[in-house]
């Protein structure tokens, strides 16, 4: 696993959900319009597919 630094203002932690032919994670409303990065921390799970 590679390390990262990164400064910002809040962390949420989710899971990355299915939708159409992607997946997605949801943040909060008043987050529209910022700057986001999204870093992966575990391998995904396939059993979902």
């Amino acid at each position: 696993m590679e390390q990262f630094e990164l400064n910002g203002h809040e962390v949420v932690d989710g899971d990355a959900r299915a939708t159409g032919n992607g997946a997605h994670v949801y943040v909060p409303r008043r987050w529209l319009g910022a700057d986001v990065k999204i870093v992966r921390v575990s391998e995904p799970d396939h059993d979902d597919e």
